[in-house]
């Protein structure tokens, strides 16, 4: 491998478009679904968002790490993207909750990034063309073995067997200090403020892996279900849609959130589609067709719920995405159960959505 000298580091995508950039957080070549976010902030959420499993994510906004970084807005045990590429990053951040930088953190969680490149260019292009496999590398693509091996690579590359790769090996319980009721929480890749939201409310929350089966389930005898967010195509998780299909029997009353609303979709008749180039960002606009109201929501999904194929005897779409009219919720009819595309959690903000917890709260306690 022929490395460059200095700082220099690539990115090319699977056309074989190259940007120039230079090197920060781990030096190195990372291979990956290159992806873009829209949000101002949050970038510690993004890194630790277990959804970007196997994506190279591109902030769009041009100055990043200007806060810091601190343990206690992490919303994971670690890092699951594939690489980072910013326009400009902050070595000196500036604010009262700052721990460290952003490059140390990269380093310390052996993240591959690249910054000072043309990130709207590269927007741009991504929006036009769909997304598309890339990498980030410090290798001398000027060398034509170099390119050549490595666009095969690139083109060879699939995000797979993600909640797998991302979900708990084992149960864990999260005791509330006011405790009225008892959570499940499925994690497909979760995100801690989901537990955060739960347990504010009184909820113990008792995490459990992707794949648990509904027998588990029944012997743990929750008062309600929360389906987590969580990373890659959800039509390949065959076992645990077998396993939504049991469990929605059970009349517990089910949340579902970002992945886990695709799974329940499709655990009911649903099919999915993956989007052009995805939703990723805290600036959303999602209406409410209850309450006939937009809402500014976060989100991080490549793939949808395709609206007309819910069975109308099993559910409807209960929020509606108003930049490109895809599917962002359904309520259920036949059984206590809604979900949403979107993060009503989310902990960079914006919060105006937070009040389907309170919705899922009544639910547990019958106040549908």
């Amino acid at each position: 491998m022929t490395v460059f000298n200095s700082d220099k580091a690539c990115i090319m995508l699977a056309d074989g478009t190259v940007f120039e950039g230079l090197s920060f957080g781990k030096k190195g070549t990372a291979i990956g679904e290159i992806v873009f976010a829209t949000g101002m902030t949050g970038y510690e959420e993004t890194l630790t968002d277990p959804s970007y499993f196997g994506q190279i994510v591109t902030q769009t906004f041009p100055l990043i790490g200007n806060y810091g970084v601190n343990e206690e807005d992490v919303e994971s045990a670690g890092t699951y993207l594939n690489g980072y590429i910013v326009r400009e990053y902050c070595d000196m951040p500036s604010n009262f909750r700052c721990e460290g930088n952003i490059n140390d953190f990269l380093v310390s969680h052996n993240v591959i990034g690249i910054h000072s490149v043309d990130t709207r260019r590269l927007t741009r292009m991504i929006r036009e063309h769909g997304v598309m496999n890339g990498c980030i590398t410090c290798e001398d693509l000027s060398i034509p073995e170099v390119k050549a091996q490595l666009l095969e690579r690139i083109n060879a590359f699939r995000v797979e067997k993600a909640v797998s790769s991302v979900t708990s090996s084992e149960e864990k319980v999260y005791t509330a200090e006011n405790e009225k009721y008892r959570v499940v929480l499925f994690d497909f890749g979760y995100k801690y403020n989901i537990r955060r939201e739960l347990l504010k409310r009184g909820c113990t929350v008792i995490v459990v892996p992707g794949d648990t089966s509904p027998e588990r389930i029944k012997e743990l005898a929750p008062d309600g279900i929360m389906l987590s967010n969580g990373p890659g195509d959800p039509a390949e998780n065959t076992d645990i849609i077998a396993n939504l299909r049991k469990i929605k029997e059970m009349g517990i009353p089910i949340f579902g959130i970002c992945l886990g609303h695709q799974l329940m979709a499709l655990a009911n008749g649903a099919r999915t589609e993956k989007l052009k180039y995805g939703h990723r960002g805290a600036n959303q606009p999602v209406t409410d067709t209850a309450l006939d109201r937009t809402f500014v929501t976060s989100q991080n999904h490549g793939y949808a719920v395709v609206s007309d194929s819910l069975p109308a005897e099993v559910g409807e779409v209960s929020h509606v995405n108003a930049n490109d009219g895809t599917c962002e919720g359904i309520r259920y009819h036949s059984f206590r159960c809604f979900t949403v595309q979107f993060h009503p959690e989310a902990c960079g903000g914006p919060h105006d959505t937070s009040y389907l917890f309170d919705e899922f709260i009544s639910m547990i306690g019958g106040e549908e």
